[in-house]
């Protein structure tokens, strides 16, 4: 097979074009085309008026070599690579079981891939099962009953659950692992078209399900999987000199040996991180960014993004990506776009008030929704960071508990109308544009909960956005607040070989540990991560 890139068409052409289009990128006859695939379809719409389809295409052809060697100066043209994923070594008899802790993306592709390998790991998660999770978190959106162990956050599948299942990511992937992951959900149920589409997609309650068909493949294949089994500490040894991992210690006060733990925890397992750093394990604290929802119309988002084509069925719903850099020195930019979503309450603790944005596979709802967040970094935290590299969760907290404050201590969210905000005065009413959260907002400052350098950023920011974006600073556009577990508050750091810089055994993974940002890049951790518990396990075997 031979792929082409940047093989680029009209949005609206014939279905025909395509195939001649190959043909003629290639030079060649009809009947030298034996068969192709699209691999990949992306859009630009730059030009509103002429949005193309950009196209990666693996075709079939006769005498490959010849025309490989006669188009060899054409850079868009070339071999299709492997993309088949081949562990690299495979369990023998004997081999201690691996835990994981968590059952998020990166968690549950670590556990996959050592199932596959024949390691019958050991799944520890905190919370429920996801269909006892969602009755959970959206009796919290209806009722304001908060479960600070079954939520947003806590239960299998992750954060990555409640949110619009954005199945892209910009981190290096060399070794096509992401393939791997797109292939195992769409094995699990996820529509076809996410091997294809450059912006996939699966909505909640579509992740749902699939969450349910791989933990069964994990279980099939010799793993086994607990629920509301929260890992409350670990236990150490000597190990050739170097402390090492012996096993992990339950809240029901059960013990489990291991020699190899993956802590694929989540951005939100402050009470673990609080635990490992007790142990000694080492860590440090990192930039994330705070800040706000905002939303609008979808519709002129779609009129700003695509004119006369908005609504078009192979666009669907715009999004959009935009960063300013204030005058103050702060970053500000978008995050976690949702097209056509909701705003969603992702608290995990009482008395703190956290949003996120979340989308059906459809993105039919009315508004548009993304994150404005302002970059902070460990010299903003409180105290000294430097000893303390749980400075960061105290940060979030902070603001945390200023926003359930703000909207009146009932787990209504603060909101403010962007003309308001602009003009630095509170809001006290809501206009055109209806918010999403759930249970409700209490229109008021966001200044009252969020950093004085945060709200000046993002004023200058969103007239800057306005001027990108048709409509983006419009005066009825709602912000909501807070925004405030962008990324992991910390890293616990690792080596090259995915362990703890001082607890052999120990493997930091995912977006908790400071090594993802979103569902595709922490489930390709996950791969990675599980690579690295296998190779070491069989190395000691070995030895």
């Amino acid at each position: 097979m031979l792929r082409i890139q940047e093989l680029k068409l009209p949005l609206d052409h014939a279905e025909p074009a395509l195939r001649q289009a190959i043909l003629k990128r290639l030079a060649l006859s009809d009947a030298a085309l034996i068969a192709f695939t699209v691999f990949k379809r992306a859009y630009d719409a730059r030009k509103t008026s002429a949005i193309q389809l950009i196209y990666t295409i693996d075709c079939d052809v006769r005498d490959e070599a010849a025309v490989l060697k006669r188009l060899e100066k054409d850079k868009q043209i070339g071999r299709t690579p492997d993309l088949s994923y081949k562990p690299p070594v495979q369990a023998t008899p004997g081999q201690n079981r691996p835990v994981v802790v968590g059952l998020g993306p990166c968690g549950l592709f670590a556990a996959l891939i050592l199932a596959e390998m024949g390691f019958n790991p050991i799944v520890l998660e905190r919370g429920k099962i996801v269909r006892e999770r969602t009755v959970d978190t959206f009796r919290f959106w209806r009722k304001a009953e908060l479960n600070p162990a079954s939520n947003a956050q806590f239960g299998e599948g992750g954060a990555g659950t409640f949110s619009d299942g954005k199945l892209y990511s910009q981190v290096k992937d060399p070794r096509h692992l992401g393939r791997k992951v797109l292939k195992e959900f769409v094995e699990a149920g996820a529509p076809e078209e996410i091997l294809f589409v450059s912006k996939p997609h699966i909505g909640t309650f579509r992740l749902v399900s699939m969450i349910e068909h791989m933990r069964e493949k994990i279980i099939a294949l010799g793993g086994e999987i607990r629920f509301q089994q929260q890992v409350t500490d670990i236990l150490l040894h000597e190990r050739n000199g170097e402390r090492a991992i012996k096993g992990v210690v339950l809240q029901s006060g059960e013990t489990i040996e291991t020699d190899h733990v993956v802590l694929a925890l989540g951005h939100s397992s402050r009470d673990t991180f609080e635990m490992l750093h007790a142990q000694g394990v080492f860590m440090e604290p990192k930039p994330f960014s705070i800040g706000v929802r905002i939303e609008h119309p979808q519709s002129i988002i779609d009129c700003a993004r695509f004119g006369k084509s908005a609504g078009h069925p192979i666009l669907g719903a715009a999004d959009y990506k935009l960063a300013h850099h204030a005058t103050n020195g702060r970053s500000v930019y978008s995050f976690c776009m949702c097209p056509g979503g909701t705003v969603v309450a992702a608290a995990s603790e009482q008395g703190r008030l956290v949003t996120n944005g979340m989308s059906q596979y459809s993105r039919k709802e009315r508004n548009a929704n993304s994150g404005i967040v302002v970059g902070v970094t460990p010299e903003d935290f409180p105290g000294d960071y430097r000893t303390n590299p749980l400075a960061g969760i105290a940060f979030q907290r902070h603001w945390e508990e200023q926003a359930y404050l703000a909207g009146g201590s009932s787990w209504f969210a603060p909101a403010q109308l962007v003309g308001d905000f602009l003009k630095n005065q509170p809001s006290t009413a809501l206009g055109s544009v209806v918010p999403s959260y759930r249970p409700g907002v209490t229109p008021t400052d966001l200044n009252l909960c969020l950093p004085e350098y945060a709200t000046t950023a993002m004023r200058e920011a969103l007239q800057v956005f306005g001027r990108q974006i048709e409509g983006y600073s419009m005066d009825e556009a709602v912000m909501t607040g807070v925004e405030t577990r962008t990324s992991s508050p910390l890293r616990i750091t690792r080596g090259a070989d995915f362990q703890s810089l001082n607890v052999k055994g120990l493997y930091p993974a995912g977006e908790g540990a400071g090594y993802a940002g979103g569902i595709l890049s922490a489930a390709i951790d996950g791969i990675k991560v599980a690579e690295g518990v296998a190779l070491a396990a069989a190395a000691r075997m070995a030895a």
